[in-house]
């Protein structure tokens, strides 16, 4: 053979030696590329159940917290509007502040100021200006100075 077909040749071979092995490692890459993929998604499927209760358990325990923070949320809310004040003084509260009173009306806050000046909180009761059931939801509530 010529130099130049030899070298041809030669060159052809570790082409094609070249192209197989090229093509046997693109090969074998795929099956692993595969098993991999085969291999993860059985693992994944195994484990759905779990992820699965886990977020169930999750979605309860997010539940749980929102219901016990609204609950302190009201408990805040209640403990600020229910908290002790300083009675209110019915010789110079407005009509609004005695309204505020529980079971008073603007009748009652006006006859309450109309009647001014009080020198103990039971005189609303013993002077006719409250009847006695009004006074014992309030009379915590209010002073007379």
């Amino acid at each position: 053979m010529p130099t130049t077909r030899k070298t041809l040749f030669v060159f052809a071979l570790s082409f094609a030696a070249g192209s197989s092995a090229c093509n046997w490692n693109s090969s074998d890459q795929r099956a692993r590329d595969e098993q991999t993929r085969d291999e993860v998604a059985k693992a994944t499927e195994r484990a759905k159940p779990a992820i699965e209760d886990a977020s169930r358990q999750l979605g309860e325990a997010a539940r749980a917290a929102a219901d016990e923070a609204r609950a302190a949320a009201q408990g805040v809310q209640d403990g600020w509007h229910n908290g002790r004040r300083a009675p209110l003084d019915i010789n110079s509260a407005t009509e609004t502040q005695l309204r505020e009173l529980p079971g008073i009306k603007s009748p009652d806050a006006r006859r309450i100021i109309g009647n001014r000046p009080y020198r103990d909180k039971h005189e609303l009761v013993s002077r006719g200006i409250l009847p006695e059931n009004k006074y014992e939801g309030l009379h915590d509530l209010i002073t007379a100075h």
